[in-house]
Order: structure tokens, then C-alpha cells, then sequence
């Protein structure tokens, strides 16, 4: 059972690592740098070269059953579903086999109403403390189930 999270704008970085170590998971902290390295003897973090998805890239390939990655990347995301991992958006809502179809069909949608709309403003809604909270409980869960699952 391994911990895999895209780093880049991730709000809950700490809190992975505090639940993950409770849980002793090996844990992969991804990125393309400007990250302080963890003194965690569970945490490894990977930095990858600058360039489109390589962070997700990385992630995706090593990525299997009985493994959680955290990510506010959808196309990561399915990928990672495809590969039988649980996946977790940062505010705790879990990407699902039976979810990421709609999920990704959102996120396109969304992008072309942005692309035919350039004046849009705003976007979404800031990061709360609900959000950490449901994330917290959610990742819990999530290692537990992996460690009910024998990985």
C-alpha cells in the first residue's frame, strides 16, 4: 500500500503525511520542484522534470491496486482508477470506476464553456476547513479499506 500524491497546488500535503504514517504507507510526494523535502522516513519526494503531466506521468505508471493517490487531476485520476488505485480529490470526494465518466465529461464541458467565454472570471470556490475535514476522514477510510483489501 503506497500513498501517491500530485504535489503541485495540493492543499493537503500535511495531512497526507500525518494519516499516512499513522498507517505506516509508504508515501511519494510528486512534483516539479519548489518543495521542501519531508525529514519522514515514509515520505519520498519525487521531483520530475518541468514539462505537460509529467508529475501525472510518473504517478500513473507505478500507480496499482491496493495504492491511494490524491489528486485534483482528473485525467490522472481515471487513469489511476483504471489501474485499480482509490483516488481522492482534496476536499474527500472519492473518483470511482462508477463517478470518473461524469467526472470527465464535466471537466471537458467546463473547458469549453471557458475557451468560448474569455472574459469568464472566477472559477471556483476556495479551500475551507469542511473540506480538509471530509479529506481527513476520507483518506482514513481509504487506507483502511486498502489494508482490509491485503495490500
Amino acid at each position: 500500500m503506497s500513498i501517491y500524491v500530485d504535489a503541485d497546488a495540493c492543499p493537503v500535503k500535511a495531512e497526507v503525511e500525518k494519516v499516512g504514517t499513522r498507517h505506516r504507507a509508504q508515501m511519494f510526494i510528486v512534483s516539479n520542484g519548489g518543495l521542501r523535502p519531508s525529514q519522514n522516513p515514509l515520505v519520498e519526494t519525487v521531483i520530475v522534470p518541468d514539462g505537460p503531466d509529467v508529475a501525472d506521468m510518473w504517478i500513473a505508471e507505478r500507480v496499482g491496486p491496493g495504492d491511494v493517490v490524491i489528486t485534483g487531476d482528473i485525467p490522472l485520476a481515471a487513469k489511476c482508477v483504471e489501474a485499480g488505485a482509490q483516488v481522492l480529490k482534496h476536499n474527500g470526494e472519492p473518483l470511482t470506476r462508477a463517478n470518473i465518466g461524469n467526472v470527465l465529461a464535466t471537466r471537458d464541458l467546463m473547458t469549453d464553456l471557458r475557451a468560448a467565454d474569455p472574459f469568464r472570471q472566477g472559477g471556483g470556490k476556495g479551500f475551507t476547513k469542511a473540506d480538509r475535514s471530509r479529506f481527513l476522514d476520507a483518506l482514513e477510510r481509504a487506507l483502511r479499506t486498502a489494508k482490509l483489501s491485503g495490500a
